[in-house]
């Protein structure tokens, strides 16, 4: 019995409410600007805030999250001859590296204990023909850990055996994209295509790999898709090899009567990259710093590579981001809560309108409580309408950015969620002061008000 009193009450105030607002209509609107901007901007902030999260884990998922990378630095003056001063000190003169190498790899992973793998990698810019067609693409010599430390699985095939890595047989395995390219429609696998000048069997295809150009760009990595993959002992004999090159030249520059005049030397490092993943993520800035030191020992004590750890770049950015879209809810946190104050501020000036009207509905048996109800009635209805003018403001305003900006937004039911009901609290707390205000007019002096 007592609810259904209750229900008929909140049933009856919200007509009330809602005939009032109805015949209000633009009082109404921009009482509730503060609440459809403050809940647009909210949905909009997390949705781009969602959107970079998910783009950070893909990140992470395609540098691996305890890989270390070391990247050779070619020559500075491999365009130019350099006179070396016949004076110079002679321990400086005499510094030759070579450059890093498979021997390299082979000794981190001997001599570092917490390593779990190591993945040289060799690149060569060239062509493929198929078919009469030629395509650009790169040629990459990985070594077996190379699909593990980048996290790629095969959809098609088998990776390269022991036998065909030991005797460097003409094998490969191709991206999703240059099997579409090449043999558009058909499987690649057992197929045979031309890499510059060497005939390679296709025994792989890779799994898809999304990979955006922001990506590509901010983590200095490739389009996977797009590569071509052969064993690296394949690409070192019947391809190039950069170590051979090397020591010729090294030779030259620095013959037993001392250095006389420098050869250019280039790009003289056999390999483009080299990735070490260690079994614990703590132990990676421990163990790049080892790396380091064991590098420029082998090299002879020349700096001629560089360690990044992707993973604390990626956080670093991550943490960028999330200060970023903090500020931005703060904002529209503002938003809202000027929305708030706008709506108090409109209701305090509807009691002193509606001063006289309160004075009869208390003389004709209107409790306090039922005055409290009338005008929460219309300050939460105020809110729910901007709320829900808001959401779908918000919903449009991600796409639109999505869109025009290429920033890739993730719209949630929870964002959506939470910032409804914050409009629907926001018009109960701002609603209870004005409503007390008219509940706690005397009638008489209400009556008498003109």
């Amino acid at each position: 019995m007592i609810d259904k009193i209750l229900l008929e009450k909140l049933k009856s105030n919200f007509g009330e409410a809602y005939w009032f607002i109805k015949t209000n209509k633009v009082r109404t609107f921009l009482t509730a600007l503060g609440i459809i901007f403050g809940v647009a901007s909210v949905i909009t902030m997390l949705a781009i805030g969602n959107g970079a999260e998910k783009e950070i884990l893909a990140q992470l998922e395609l540098v691996g999250v305890n890989n270390i990378v070391v990247i050779p630095i070619p020559d500075e003056e491999d365009k130019e001859e350099a006179e070396i001063d016949e004076n110079a000190n002679e321990n400086e003169s005499k510094r030759f590296s070579k450059g890093l190498d498979i021997l390299d790899a082979l000794s981190l992973q001997k001599n570092i204990p917490n390593i779990k793998l190591v993945s040289p990698e060799i690149i060569l810019n060239t062509y493929v023909i198929n078919n009469g067609r030629q395509n650009s693409v790169k040629l990459i010599g990985i070594s077996p850990s190379f699909l593990e430390a980048s996290n790629i699985n095969l959809e098609n095939g088998k990776s390269f055996s022991e036998f065909q890595i030991k005797n460097a047989l003409p094998v490969c395995i191709i991206g999703k994209k240059v099997e579409k390219k090449l043999f558009t429609g058909q499987s690649a696998i057992g197929k045979q295509i031309k890499v510059k000048d060497v005939w390679l069997k296709v025994i792989g295809v890779i799994e898809e790999k999304l990979i955006s150009e922001k990506a590509q760009e901010n983590l200095g990595i490739r389009d996977l898709n797009e590569d071509i993959y052969i064993p690296i002992n394949t690409f070192l004999v019947r391809y190039k090899d950069r170590k051979i090159i090397t020591d010729q030249v090294g030779a030259q520059n620095f013959n037993q009567n001392g250095p006389k005049k420098r050869i250019p030397r280039g790009n003289y490092h056999q390999i483009d990259k080299l990735t070490i993943q260690v079994s614990n993520s703590n132990e990676l800035k421990a163990t790049a710093e080892v790396l380091s030191k064991m590098l420029k020992r082998r090299h002879n004590d020349v700096l001629d590579f560089e360690i990044e750890i992707p993973i604390q770049l990626l956080k670093q950015q991550q943490k960028t981001k999330q200060i970023f879209n903090i500020v931005l809810i703060i904002i529209a946190g503002i938003s809202l809560l000027i929305g708030g104050i706008g709506i108090m501020n409109i209701m305090l000036a509807s009691v002193l309108e509606r001063t006289k009207e309160i004075g009869i509905i208390r003389a004709i048996g209107a409790t306090e409580e039922d005055v409290i109800l009338q005008f929460l009635s219309e300050s939460v209805l105020i809110s729910v309408g901007g709320g829900f003018i808001g959401i779908i403001l918000g919903i449009i305003g991600a796409y639109i950015i999505e869109i025009f900006s290429g920033i890739e937004t993730i719209l949630s039911v929870n964002s959506i969620l939470i910032s409804f009901l914050i409009a629907v609290a926001i018009g109960l707390i701002f609603g209870i002061f004005p409503a007390k205000a008219a509940a706690n007019k005397k009638p008489i002096q209400a009556l008498r008000s003109e």
